[in-house]
């Protein structure tokens, strides 16, 4: 069984975020780290290799520094790291992103793969189910749960207030929710190997290894979104200070305002 995880250096918001002037992160300019739905996605891989001795392969795309998630995923038990790099490929929203790993993906023989829900640096979701479509493959999102039974995978699907469960025949994709599990962490021997670039080699490909895509769909140029504007963090404003207020008068100030902003 071979199962492909997607994953993606994101950056350490906690550090703040750097923006181009054309709106596009500038990733190359921040602290990064493993997005956390796609560790618990590759977590859950990592439990099936232990189950079944799947081979689990990581891809990303990304800048040359990428590379470094794929070697941090490896010495947590991945098998081979994957990253899909080029210059024509900055600036992908994510139909731009979603056809680059497709037209990848097309070079590998999977049986299942798996995405996280949603990366922190954009929120959308959209990248997993929009992998699936390009490769035409059925799709399992906002897994709490994951299992292989046979030639399926049954996923227990999260919503508001509750989970339906769901069988799907693979190859399929399924994409992971951060909650899904506590990922282990990196062992010292794994990061040894992972990080001694002779014995760990990362596969680089580019454009020209992309399959069955056309270049008006890659990268900034590729890309139907169109970022009108970006700012880092929004601050807040000088509060507002009341004193001299008895009980009551305060409790009906602090109601007054509560209607005021439309809470209550």
């Amino acid at each position: 069984m071979n199962i492909v995880v997607c994953i993606k250096q994101v950056p350490d918001t906690k550090g703040g975020v750097v923006f181009n002037p054309d709106g596009t992160l500038n990733r190359a300019a921040m602290l990064t780290i493993m997005n956390p739905d796609d560790r618990a996605g590759l977590e859950a891989a990592l439990r099936i290799k232990d189950e079944t001795g799947a081979k689990v392969t990581v891809l990303t795309m990304g800048l040359p520094k990428a590379e470094e998630v794929l070697r941090e995923a490896i010495a947590m038990g991945a098998d081979e790291g994957i990253l899909v790099t080029d210059r024509v490929l900055g600036g992908a929203d994510t139909w731009a992103t979603s056809t680059t790993i497709a037209g990848a993906l097309r070079n590998i023989d999977y049986d299942l793969i798996i995405t996280g829900r949603q990366a922190i640096d954009g929120d959308t979701a959209q990248v997993g189910p929009q992998i699936a479509e390009h490769l035409g493959l059925p799709t399992v999102s906002y897994a709490q749960a994951i299992k292989v039974e046979g030639d399926s995978v049954v996923v227990e699907r999260q919503y508001e207030d509750r989970y339906h469960v769901i069988k799907a025949k693979m190859p399929c994709l399924v994409t992971a929710l951060s909650e899904l599990n506590e990922p282990r962490y990196m062992t010292p021997g794994g990061i040894f190997d992972a990080f001694d670039e002779e014995k760990t080699k990362i596969t680089v490909w580019g454009r020209a290894d992309l399959k069955d895509v056309d270049d008006s769909n890659l990268g900034l140029k590729g890309s139907p979104t169109q970022i009108a504007k970006a700012s880092d963090k929004v601050r807040k404003g000088t509060g507002e200070k009341v004193t001299d207020l008895d009980p009551t008068e305060a409790v009906n100030y602090i109601a007054g305002k509560l209607k005021e902003k439309h809470i209550i």
